[in-house]
């Protein structure tokens, strides 16, 4: 069948099916990953965004491609998780923007939307890498506008991918790293995965009615296990959008943040998105209504849909944070990722409000800082990603929200302590920013972990389950012992200029271990101060600092 023109309908069956294929195969996009360190992984950020983003818009009328993509646009943004993921939300935030206040477009309106796409991804980089996913994209729009004379298009679309494959073929030519690894790039992997099944669509006439029924993520069997009905402290899993002014979204969300849990309230334009598990659904929407006309209503009674409990609970899981409410306002308020309960409770302790439960391989979406941001009243609020792949979401987030938000971009756990302690509140928010962003540079931080595949990086062979030493996320040691990395990590860092030697244990570092180490050290450095915490991390069993 030929398209000449694709609507809203078309446009969300291309979409789902390209979401459900990306999910299918997020685990090879995962493998084509350089690194070889237990990391927030390309395929699962990109599936976790795209899905989110396709969610979005399963129950619209399916009828206006500007709407449709509108919704979906809005969708990736606040579902956007990693680098990857942030980059593929302002992908289709640029598609919308080509496809806004249209019904339905020919391939010229079409291709015009996907060079659109590019534009945005490219804009929101602020230092452009080619041999990435933003390389294959810019090959898609170039090609959609070489090719929009093609009025069929699928024609257009297999057009699109064939270029992008060919594009994706030749980054490992673009960056070494790939070439050495003897991979192409993920995200744009990811991408090409995604293009394709749009194409798949069109070429087969597919309709998708519910990527719900076809999603390839499940919950643990321990989780099936343990959760039973009288767990359940309140019943209906209430879901809607407030078609009213964004700026009434914290007032609606103190007034119901009684009334149930679980709850998610977030303005964007004219939109505010709500989500709250209550025993009185009708009381929620009751309040809801006299902000403006209510839209998509969801009311699911969770003790006898157990199976859509479930599936609720795996974003529950990226949504914990371990932080106290805030009652009252106040001039600043710090917002800080961690991993590992240890660290949690040491930013807690220096006083950080909202602590987010994430880092390595658990990358926080743009709504997960969103709905820290909004439990906390303060006149400025100040964000430590703490990784560098956490960065450009809390920007996303901080764009998104019309509090002042401010990121400091800590890429490392260490950063993000000694700015939280060398933060003064008597200054005013420029100032503090200026020094934060100094203070951010004299830290430097070595970490210890093990090689989740065979690879070879600057000129070392690295096998899987290697211990790999890093300094600031590079490559510096590769051996079979975590002491004995660690130490010649140190010896790398410590100079005549150092005086604090700041060590966090991890979780799977046995404590006889720790103990000889820390005692080995301070002998050692007995000019320095070492200082030792439990921070109890997943992946590193040690993560380390120097000032």
């Amino acid at each position: 069948m030929n398209f000449t023109k694709i609507n809203g309908g078309h446009f969300y069956s291309m979409m789902s099916n390209a979401a459900l294929r990306l999910e299918e195969k997020s685990d090879y996009v995962n493998s084509l990953n350089v690194f070889p360190v237990p990391d927030g992984d390309t395929g699962t950020n990109m599936s976790m965004t795209f899905r989110t983003a396709v969610k979005e818009i399963s129950e619209t009328d399916l009828k206006s491609i500007g709407e449709v993509s509108k919704k979906m646009a809005k969708g990736a943004l606040m579902g956007a998780r990693g680098n990857s993921g942030v980059i593929l939300s302002q992908i289709l935030r640029g598609i919308s923007k080509g496809l806004e206040n249209k019904e339905e477009v020919n391939s010229k309106e079409f291709a015009n939307a996907i060079l659109e796409g590019s534009k945005a991804a490219y804009k929101a980089v602020m230092r452009p890498t080619e041999g990435t996913i933003l390389t294959v994209i810019k090959s898609a729009g170039e090609t959609a506008i070489k090719n929009n004379d093609v009025e069929d298009i699928a024609s257009l679309m297999k057009k699109i991918c064939i270029e992008s494959k060919m594009t994706l073929d030749k980054t490992p030519e673009m960056l070494p790293a790939l070439k050495k690894a003897k991979v192409v790039d993920s995200g744009g992997m990811g991408l090409l995965i995604i293009l394709q099944g749009m194409l798949e669509v069109l070429n087969n006439d597919l309709e998708i009615s519910n990527i719900e029924n076809n999603s390839g993520i499940t919950i643990k069997e321990s989780n099936l296990n343990t959760l039973n009905e009288e767990d359940i402290k309140f019943g209906y899993c209430t879901e809607f959008i407030i078609l009213g002014d964004a700026k009434y979204a914290d007032d609606f969300r103190k007034s119901i943040e009684n009334m149930g849990d679980s709850e998610i309230v977030v303005g964007y334009d004219d939109i505010i998105k709500v989500h709250i598990h209550t025993n009185d659904p009708g009381k929620i929407l009751s309040k809801a209504v006299l902000i403006g006309e209510l839209s998509k209503i969801k009311i699911d009674n969770m003790r006898e849909e157990h199976r859509e409990l479930l599936g609720d609970l795996q974003n529950q899981i990226m949504e914990t944070s371990v932080a106290k409410e805030i009652d009252g306002g106040k001039k600043y308020a710090f917002v800080s990722i961690a991993m590992g309960e240890g660290i949690a409770n040491i930013f807690e302790d220096l006083g950080v409000d909202k602590v987010i439960e994430g880092g390595q391989t658990m990358n926080p979406s743009t709504q997960d800082i969103l709905k820290a941001i909004d439990t906390i009243n303060a006149e400025h609020i100040i964000i430590f990603p703490n990784n560098k792949n956490i960065i450009m979401a809390a920007n996303q987030a901080a764009e998104m929200c019309d509090k002042d938000i401010r990121v400091v971009p800590t890429k490392t756990i260490p950063q993000g302590i000694t700015c939280i302690t060398m933060f003064n509140g008597e200054d005013d928010i420029d100032t503090n920013m200026e020094n934060l962003n100094s203070v951010m540079e004299v830290v430097k931080t070595a970490s210890v972990t093990y090689a989740v595949r065979d690879t070879e990086m600057d000129g070392k062979q690295i096998k899987e389950g290697d211990i790999l030493g890093l300094i600031e996320g590079k490559i510096s040691e590769v051996g079979n012992d975590v002491c004995v990395v660690a130490r010649r990590l140190l010896e790398n860092l410590v100079n005549d200029d150092s005086e604090l030697i700041t060590i966090f244990k991890g979780k799977d570092m046995k404590d006889n271990d720790i103990s000889m180490f820390i005692n080995e050290i301070e002998e050692k450095y007995s000019n320095l101060d070492v200082q030792y915490y439990n921070g109890d991390q997943p992946l590193y069993y040690m993560i380390m600092s120097v000032e």
